[in-house]
This record gives structure tokens, C-alpha cells and sequence, in this order.
């Protein structure tokens, strides 16, 4: 086995453009029903409903780790990473062309957890609810609200741009 590759730090900043923040949203489904937050006091899209947990994937954490620690974290409920369902990559930008807006956002559907979903952070969420995905609330996060109309239409492609 061959070792990876090193960069030094002095090398990587002579070649990024931009920076890449990614993130992992995670979806309890139960039927034809999916969990949704409504978010409050986080400063981003408050007042909109959202995925039931999401966030930044943290150095030296894999993508699968993320979303199960986001689940724990959020809702309380322990997921395996095994269990996740790849619904899309979203490549997303808010067009601005600053470096940090290039955003790879990865959604996963989940139906096999253990534990009862709650709102463990109560103070970046105001309420949790279950929805079918034809009688979604409004208003949803936009590029979420894209996720769960092409879950539902079955219109949801691997790679999802949203922004450009």
C-alpha cells in the first residue's frame, strides 16, 4: 500500500481558489413521512422548516461519522452509518463568488435509528414534526425545499447544483 499523498500548508495555499465547506443533512423518513425542524435563533433561514439534522462535517471526520454526530446531536437518535441512503450532492453557491460559498451539501434519508427523535437543541429549533413529503410546510430552507420536491417526484438527481 502506498502512503498518501502530503501537502504543506504553504503549498496548499499557492493552489486553492476556494474553499469547500461541506456539510451532511440527515432525514428520519417513517412511511411516506419525513422529520422537519423548524429552525429559530441560529441567524440562518429562521422561521423555515429544514432537514431534522444538519451540519458542518468537522476536520478529520468522515462524511458517514458527520451525519450520524449531527443526528445524535440534533434529534437525539443514533444512527448507523451503514443505514444512511445517499439522496444527492448539492454543489451550492449563493453567487456571490466569495471563496467560502462553494458548499458540497450530501442529504441522506434514514429509516432504522434507535431512540425517539426530540429536539436536543432546543435553542436552534422551535418545533419538530413529522410531514408527508405531498403536504410539506412552507416555508422550507430553498435548497432543502429542492431535495425533498425531487425526493418526492422522483426527480432527484445524483448531483444536485443549486445557485449557479
Amino acid at each position: 500500500m502506498t502512503e498518501p499523498e502530503q501537502y504543506s500548508d504553504a503549498y496548499a495555499s499557492t493552489h486553492g481558489r476556494f474553499t469547500v465547506v461541506p456539510a451532511a443533512y440527515v432525514l428520519l423518513r417513517r412511511g411516506d413521512g419525513v422529520l422537519l425542524q423548524l429552525r429559530r435563533g441560529t441567524g440562518y433561514y429562521d422561521e423555515h422548516w429544514a432537514f431534522g439534522a444538519a451540519g458542518h462535517v468537522e476536520a478529520g471526520e468522515s462524511l458517514l461519522a458527520g451525519a450520524a454526530r449531527e443526528a445524535a446531536e440534533e434529534l437525539g437518535v443514533d444512527v448507523e452509518p451503514g443505514a444512511l441512503e445517499l439522496l444527492t450532492l448539492m454543489h451550492r453557491t449563493d453567487g456571490t463568488g466569495r471563496p467560502i460559498e462553494q458548499r458540497f451539501d450530501v442529504f441522506f434519508s434514514v429509516r432504522d435509528w434507535a431512540g425517539e427523535p426530540r429536539l436536543v437543541e432546543a435553542q436552534k429549533a422551535a418545533a419538530l414534526e413529522w410531514f408527508p413529503l405531498d403536504a410539506l410546510p412552507e416555508p422550507v430552507v430553498p435548497h432543502e425545499l429542492r431535495v425533498l420536491e425531487g425526493l418526492r417526484d422522483g426527480s432527484l438527481a445524483p448531483v444536485t447544483p443549486f445557485g449557479f
